[in-house]
């Protein structure tokens, strides 16, 4: 294994286990993950017109969601007046992040570190690292968030993975629960039904076992997510028209700073750990 430049005007990297089995990073842009091709197969959808404009949120590949998932139903900072407003899935997906590649493990190491932005919005020291261990027809990853300060430190943490489909009515949605909740209008509905409508775009939060996965009929392959507890809310969204669905893991639902509900408090100086991965099968 190994990394190396792809495409230096916009700064991405490639971490490859061979010529058919690869990811792509950008650290310059929130660490995202651009690209996974998995047995020669583009398993993530990207939209490269909008990655080019800096000034949009990325619509692809697999952003990384801190300290916050969703938004945050309040219009000043719950930090108090000398802070920002944490703004929409937080900071982390727009800064800059560092990386390292751990030839013992044949790992990625994606991290981030409290700076002068990141205070602006959250008065912590802390220690973000993603690990991630590329496989055939697998990625893994082990997220550790420590507390540098003398003081509790909320979180919430989520990845927000694009996936290509070949259109959604070839889809087929498994392991999910009976009731879900529609984030935009918050309601709670049969979790059936409202897939039936992801052609016409969907948000919804799941209560999930730890496990989400979806069926390609047309592309011939099941895509698993592994997500363990605290790891273990699902987000299903669709953006029609384009040929997509982000199958998400949250450890918290939207406005988990304000109301408390799933907010994860890491002690002064002790870390959080979570596990996901992404299994892919082939289906005949």
């Amino acid at each position: 294994m190994q990394i190396k430049l792809s495409n230096k005007d916009l700064g991405i990297f490639v971490f490859q286990l061979d010529q058919k089995n690869y990811i792509k990073f950008c650290p310059g842009r929130g660490g995202v993950i651009t690209n996974w091709v998995s047995d020669g197969k583009e398993i993530l959808y990207l939209d490269e017109k909008r990655f080019m404009d800096k000034s949009k949120s990325i619509r692809g590949g697999i952003p990384i969601l801190f300290p916050i998932c969703g938004n945050l139903n309040t219009s000043t900072s719950v930090f108090g007046k000398e802070y920002l407003q944490l703004t929409q899935h937080g900071f982390a997906r727009d800064l800059e992040w560092q990386y390292s590649f751990d030839e013992n493990e044949n790992s990625l190491c994606l991290f981030l570190n409290e700076s002068k932005k990141t205070k602006k919005y959250y008065p912590f020291d802390f220690e973000l690292r993603i690990e991630i261990h590329l496989k055939i027809n697998c990625l893994d990853f082990e997220i550790i968030i420590h507390n540098k300060t003398n003081f509790a430190m909320p979180i919430n943490f989520g990845l927000h993975p694009y996936f290509n489909v070949s259109d959604f009515k070839n889809l087929e949605f498994i392991n999910n629960p009976l009731n879900c909740q529609d984030q935009e209008r918050n309601t709670i509905s049969n979790t059936l039904d409202e897939l039936n409508k992801i052609n016409l775009g969907v948000d919804l939060l799941m209560y999930t076992s730890g496990r989400s996965s979806f069926r390609d009929k047309i592309f011939k392959r099941e895509i698993t997510l592994n997500h363990p507890y605290p790891f273990d809310l699902g987000v299903i969204w669709s953006d029609p028209p384009r040929r997509m669905i982000c199958l998400e893991p949250w450890t918290s639902p939207r406005n988990s700073f304000i109301d408390g509900f799933r907010n994860i408090l890491i002690p002064s100086n002790d870390s959080k750990r979570l596990n996901a991965s992404i299994q892919i099968k082939s289906l005949k």
